[in-house]
């Protein structure tokens, strides 16, 4: 049975750990490998790691940092970043990482979607949606690390991914992106009726609490963080961490599991 889930989500950018604050002001927080063999020890359900510095520059992705990743991970492991072919994917794929994250070029080209889903299965195939509060309501999604606002409706585009063979998404809120004050509820709200395949939020998880009401509210859920996971403090030290065996049992406790 498919059950919540609390994912580290770790930003990349030129080999080196990153963290930022609604997507900007980068912040050097250490080496991958090293955080991953922290977060082996810590036995995290999943871990997602995005180069977000492989997607503004249009590279390719960074095979032999993706096979060293995949190489030390004992979790199961989504890469996102640079992915603009189904080659690509399929590669990255074949390095033992189990799924792969698309966010613009999905944007820009759904077809992608179709072509990776149907040589790997949809299960591989993770759409990451970058969303932002429109001034007077609603929501925009963005690209490129939220340089670009796309034109097109929001809701809209979640159920044509879908159709398309995405076998997750998840809906990343910039606005909360590293302020460590909750998720978006208001945004979850929105798109979570449309979602018909599994559904993770990121952005703006500041402490367990955030977790256990992101469960409470939503079931059967994925919740990723970046700096719950990676800063300790009112001054953001840099400690790489996780939800205790303790803390996830009551957490997952408290769900309404379907009969």
């Amino acid at each position: 049975m498919l059950m919540p889930r609390i994912i580290p989500c770790l930003l990349v950018k030129d080999k080196g750990l990153i963290k930022t604050v609604q997507f900007k002001d980068p912040k050097y927080v250490g080496d991958p490998i090293n955080a991953v063999k922290i977060f082996n020890e810590k036995e995290v359900d999943e871990l997602i790691v995005l180069d977000v510095g492989a997607t503004a520059n249009n590279n390719e992705p960074d095979y032999k940092m993706i096979e060293n990743l995949a190489n030390e991970c004992r979790m199961p492991l989504c890469y996102g970043g640079g992915i603009t072919t189904a080659d690509q994917a399929q590669k990255i794929l074949s390095l033992g990482v189990e799924k792969v994250a698309l966010s613009s070029s999905a944007v820009n080209d759904p077809g992608l979607i179709y072509e990776i889903a149907a040589r790997t299965g949809s299960q591989s195939v993770v759409i990451v949606l970058d969303v932002k509060k429109k001034v007077f309501g609603g929501f925009d999604i963005y690209t490129h690390n939220g340089r670009n606002k796309v034109k097109i409706d929001l809701l809209e585009f979640v159920r044509n991914i879908q159709k398309m063979g995405a076998g997750e998404i998840v809906i990343n809120s910039i606005d909360n992106d590293g302020r460590m004050r909750g998720y978006d509820f208001n945004l979850i709200n929105k798109v979570k009726p449309v979602i018909e395949v599994p559904m993770t939020i990121l952005g703006g998880a500041g402490s367990v609490d955030d977790i256990r009401q992101a469960v409470q509210n939503y079931g059967i859920i994925g919740c990723a963080a970046g700096s719950l996971f990676v800063f300790k403090g009112k001054y953001r030290a840099v400690l790489i961490s996780y939800v205790s065996h303790t803390e996830k049992d009551d957490i997952f406790n408290s769900v309404k599991l379907p009969s």
